[in-house]
This record gives structure tokens, C-alpha cells and sequence, in this order.
């Protein structure tokens, strides 16, 4: 991390210090706090007049007996409405200080995290420090041993392309010292479309293999990029890999229950597939097909095998295509999509074995012209976020934008993210496509 973005840290950190401690002096300065009660007023006995002896006195005795009985009623009522007064002021009071003791409480409360997260603070900082001089102190004690065999790092990936080959060319001449098969089983075989010749394909067949394996992946990472096929040749027999290469997705039909079987022109992928028990057979995809009776197979796929082909080799392919698959049976072509910049320069010219890129709606016009049905375009592995142009943030764009003062920054930005966006599309979007149609 540069020094600049460490400041930058820091001084977000104290922005953020300075709006906590406003808002707790805010939250202070709103705290309710109650005005001292009044103390009770004391009660005062009244002091009731003395009443004349004799007959003067006979009238005033005569009403007080009469109003005796609703005095005392009176007088009582007024006694439990004054308890009942008494003990409502009683209970508000105690709310209020109740209150007031949990106001003063949130607000020691909230002091202590003041100061727990400023520990916390200066704790973990204190900690990242010491693991960064940790960090620079082992990479000082190992610079010597990176500096000493820097020549033989830097060789690292050249060493691992000849040990790839190696061990392919090694296989490959195993296998062939390991053919002891008479010759009347070689010949024999011969006569089916679905053996394995005894020898054939190219003698440089394993330096291809090593290619893949470098540049395409490991038969496990293409296996995953096939799951969306699968549904496609759901209930489906009988189903032929053109290019099956390592057999990853006749690996796949296998563990779902369809029964399928490859062809391919290496001779050493084609042992690969057969070392894992897979129906593969070393030949041309064109004579494989055509060798095949009419309505025969009830499903095709070629990944990444179009590229390779002349034109008039794919058509004529495709022909045979449509002749040999059952009424309504599925066929699913999937290449490079040169429409993608970045696929084409990368993935595309890297491979010296393609001779030209098809564009998605070349493919989809000659499945329809071969008399497939319901052809579609279903585009495949898009790239990353992370390797696209970036784009201008909305909100900057519209706060520039309402600014007279910026309007043209504004107009720059989204100018920018018009053009970023059109670039995106075609220089990094999606590295493959695959066409698939229905026999008709």
C-alpha cells in the first residue's frame, strides 16, 4: 500500500472521528432532563366552629346530624382521591429519574466506545505494523536464495512445457511398443466404424496433446465448461463426438447414462480417451460420419472443432450430418467466437492447427441450409469484470452533470462510458458460442 493511500486512510479515519463526536454532543444536547418537583403541600386539619349551647345552638346540631351521614361519605371519597393523586405523582416521578438514569448511562456508554474503538484502533494498527516489518524481514532473509536461482525461476514455465511434452511422447511410445495385437484382430476391427486403428495419426500427435493441456486445461476444469450440454442430449442414444480429444464430455454422456462414442484424427488423445474405457476411434470425423447408415445416431457434437475445418470440408460435413441423425435428434457445434477481440487474438491465433474463425451467424445459416430446424446462438464463457474497461461512476456523472460548472465533465464522462461500453462489447465479451439445431 503507497504512501498516499495510507494518508488517504487516515484521513477518512479522522473524518470519521470528528462526525462521531458531533453527533454525540448533538445527542447530548437533545437529552430530556425533568425540573425539580414542588414538595407536597402540607395537609391542614380544619378547625370547625363551636357550636352555642341551648336552644341557639339546637338549629346548627339539628343540620349537622342531618348532613352527618353525606359528610362522611364525602370525606372519604376525598381521602382515596388524594391517595390515588398522590400515588400517580409518586409513580411519575420515579419514571423520570428512572429515565434520567438510563439518558446519563447511553451517554457514559457511548463515551467508553469512544475510547474502546480508539484503543482497537491504535491496536490493530499496531499489529498491521508489525506484521508488515514481519513480512519485510522474511523477504530480506530469502532475497538471497530469489536472487541466487532468479535464471532457473524465470525458466519455470519453459521447464514445465518440455516436461508436459515429455511425458505425452513418453506414453505415446509405450503405447506403441505395447501394441502386440495379431494381425487378424487389427484387421478385423478394421471393418466396424467404431474401433481404434492399431497405429496411425501423426508422429507428432503428443506434442498437440502437450498444447492442450497447457493452454486448454486439465480434463477435469473442460469437463465442468460441457454441464450445460447435457440436458441437451437428455434420453438421447447412440450420441457421436466429433473431436472427442481427451474424452472429457463422452465422460460426462457416460456418467449420465447416454450411451456415445468419438472420433478423432490424434492418435494420442484418442488413447487417452480409450485408456479411461471411453468408445474412441482414431479417424477422419467426415469418413467416421459418412461411413454411417442413415437416421443411425441420435445425437452430434464438436467442441472446438469447426475452426479447424476448410469450408467446403464443414459443409459437406454437416450434409452428412443431416442424413445420418434421427428426425428431431440435436446437434451442438461450439467454437471460438472470433466476434470477441480478445478471444481471437488470444485463444484463437495462438493455436497454429485452426485454419479459419466462423462468425456465430455463418454457423447458424449453414446448419439451416443443411436443413436443420430451430437453430440457435447461445453465447459462452464471457470474461471478467475485472479485465474490462472501467466506466465512470454514475453518481459522478450526474453530480457533474447538475453543476453548470462541471457540465462539461459531465458530457465527458458519459461520452466515456458510451464508448467504454461499446469497446467492452466488442473486444471482451463472450470467448465462445455454440450453435445448436435439430434435424428436421
Amino acid at each position: 500500500m503507497s504512501l498516499e493511500e495510507l494518508d488517504k486512510l487516515e484521513q477518512q479515519r479522522r473524518d470519521a472521528d470528528r462526525a462521531y463526536n458531533d453527533a454525540l454532543t448533538a445527542f447530548d444536547g437533545a437529552l430530556v432532563r425533568t425540573a425539580p418537583q414542588p414538595a407536597a403541600p402540607l395537609e391542614v386539619e380544619a378547625t370547625a366552629e363551636p357550636v352555642p349551647e341551648g336552644w341557639r345552638g339546637w338549629p346548627v346540631r339539628a343540620v349537622q346530624q342531618w348532613l352527618s351521614p353525606w359528610m362522611e361519605r364525602q370525606n372519604t371519597m376525598n381521602a382515596r382521591a388524594a391517595a390515588t393523586i398522590r400515588a400517580l405523582i409518586d409513580r411519575d416521578h420515579e419514571r423520570t429519574a428512572a429515565f434520567e438514569h438510563f439518558q446519563s448511562s447511553l451517554l457514559a456508554f457511548l463515551q467508553q466506545i469512544t475510547a474502546f474503538v480508539e484503543t482497537k484502533d491504535r491496536h490493530a494498527a499496531a499489529q498491521a505494523t508489525e506484521r508488515l516489518d514481519d513480512h519485510q524481514r522474511i523477504l530480506g532473509e530469502h532475497m538471497w536464495f530469489i536472487e541466487e536461482h532468479r535464471p532457473l525461476l524465470a525458466a519455470l514455465p519453459e521447464l514445465r512445457a518440455h516436461i508436459t511434452v515429455l511425458q505425452r511422447a513418453t506414453a505415446t511410445l509405450q503405447r506403441r511398443l505395447s501394441d502386440t495385437a495379431p494381425a487378424h484382430e487389427r484387421t478385423s476391427a478394421a471393418a466396424t466404424p467404431t474401433a481404434a486403428p492399431a497405429s496411425g495419426g501423426s508422429p507428432d500427435d503428443y506434442k498437440y496433446v502437450g498444447f492442450e493441456d497447457q493452454f486448454r486445461g486439465s480434463e477435469a476444469s473442460v469437463a465442468a465448461t460441457f454441464d450445460e450440454y447435457l440436458p441437451i442430449f437428455a434420453g438421447t442414444t447412440d450420441v457421436v463426438d466429433l473431436g472427442c480429444g481427451r474424452g472429457e464430455f463422452l465422460a460426462a454422456l457416460h456418467s449420465a447414462g447416454v450411451r456415445a462414442r468419438g472420433v478423432d484424427s490424434n492418435e494420442t488423445m484418442v488413447a487417452v480417451a480409450r485408456e479411461r474405457a471411453l468408445d474412441a476411434t482414431l479417424g477422419d470425423a467426415l469418413d467416421y460420419v459418412t461411413a454411417l447408415p442413415d437416421e443411425s445416431i441420435g445425437g452430434l457434437i464438436a467442441t472446438q472443432v469447426v475452426e479447424h475445418l476448410q469450408p467446403s470440408y464443414l459443409n459437406r460435413l454437416l450434409d452428412a450430418a443431416a442424413r445420418k441423425l434421427r428426425p428431431g435428434a440435436p446437434i451442438v457445434l461450439e467454437t471460438i467466437n472470433p466476434t470477441c477481440w480478445y478471444a481471437f487474438f488470444s485463444s484463437y491465433i495462438r493455436d497454429p492447427t485452426h485454419v479459419r474463425p466462423v462468425h456465430p451467424e455463418t454457423l447458424q445459416y449453414l446448419l439451416r441450409a443443411s436443413g436443420f430446424e430451430r437453430v440457435e446462438i447461445r453465447y459462452r464463457s464471457p470474461l471478467p469484470e475485472h479485465v474490462k474497461l472501467k466506466t465512470i461512476e454514475a453518481r459522478d456523472v450526474a453530480r457533474w452533470s447538475s453543476d453548470p460548472s462541471t457540465q462539461m465533465l459531465g458530457t465527458v464522462a458519459q461520452t466515456t462510458n458510451v464508448n467504454a461500453a461499446t469497446l467492452n462489447k466488442l473486444l471482451f465479451g463472450y470467448m465462445d458460442y455454440a450453435v445448436i439445431g435439430y434435424r428436421s
